[in-house]
């Protein structure tokens, strides 16, 4: 018996609706509708079943993207993606780890539903322009204008300076032990002068609701006692777990010349569901 296609390809399309939402909870969503619409067709009439698969998953996600959209417009506080528990043998395909990061997915909030879509089928998954014209319903001249636009703004929008996966595990190491002792004085040797510290805590109120910057405010923010501090792999990255009194968060850093330039920390208990096992990511 032939495996159900939806099912041999489930992994890759979770990614490219995750990449597109932000939001594991809402890539599951997303991959359900698609199951049944998938379920209602005849299988037998579908020549290239990934490819349809696919146009199908992104179509379902830009409808949920433009909806999404407006919610977050009332979202307290800073909104972030959600974080994912990968193992670590995901950092061994780059470029999937580079498109797939907390950072990535921040900046791709800044681009409109359409041109996420192209930007995410084009040049996370190397689509060709027909078959994503098919999936956004545009020309494919016009999805390589959409392309162009939204490479120009990622790239603007990226950090200045990539460092390998081993400087990034070193400088998270240290920064996580600083973060261990509550010392200010060290923590402040790990982090840039000008640190920004984002946060998502989704309206908890010890979240802070605006960005934190520079290396004093910040070490200030994060030097607190009773603090259990474990490594864990976020999104194809090393990263951390801190929870203080109860409270979980989980966090991804940005690195760049040695130290911690940016960091995303995720408070929000909805979005701290998928920590528990790795997820299956694939292109």
């Amino acid at each position: 018996m032939t495996k159900d296609p939806f099912l041999t390809h489930r992994s890759l399309l979770f990614t490219v609706a995750y990449e597109m939402l932000g939001s594991a909870t809402d890539a599951e969503d997303v991959l359900q509708e698609s199951w049944l619409r998938w379920a209602d067709i005849d299988h037998a009439q579908v020549n290239a079943p990934r490819a349809y698969l696919v146009r199908l998953v992104t179509r379902q996600a830009l409808n949920h993207l433009r909806t999404l959209s407006r919610i977050r417009e009332d979202y307290v506080g800073e909104w972030l993606p959600e974080p994912l528990l990968t193992s670590p043998d995901v950092a061994e395909d780059i470029d999937l780890v580079e498109n797939v990061s907390i950072a990535m997915l921040t900046v791709l909030e800044t681009l409109a539903p359409t041109e996420r879509a192209v930007f995410v089928l084009r040049e996370v998954f190397e689509m060709p322009y027909g078959e994503i014209a098919e999936a956004v319903e545009k020309s494919a001249a016009t999805v390589r204008q959409i392309a162009r636009r939204a490479r120009d703004r990622v790239a603007a929008r990226q950090p200045r300076v990539r460092v390998s996966r081993l400087e990034q595990q070193i400088v998270v190491e240290r920064f996580l032990a600083a973060v261990r002792t509550g010392q200010v004085k060290e923590l402040m040797e790990v982090l840039a002068p000008d640190v920004v510290l984002i946060v998502d805590g989704g309206g908890l109120p010890s979240a802070a609701r605006a960005p934190i910057h520079g290396a004093e405010l910040v070490a200030e923010s994060l030097a607190r006692p009773n603090r259990t501090v474990s490594a864990v792999w976020l999104n194809g990255a090393p990263a951390g777990r801190i929870e203080t009194d109860g409270q979980v968060a989980a966090v991804s850093l940005i690195v760049e010349n040695g130290r911690v330039s940016r960091i995303h920390a995720v408070a929000n208990p909805q979005k701290l569901t998928r920590l528990g096992e790795p997820a299956q990511l694939a292109r």
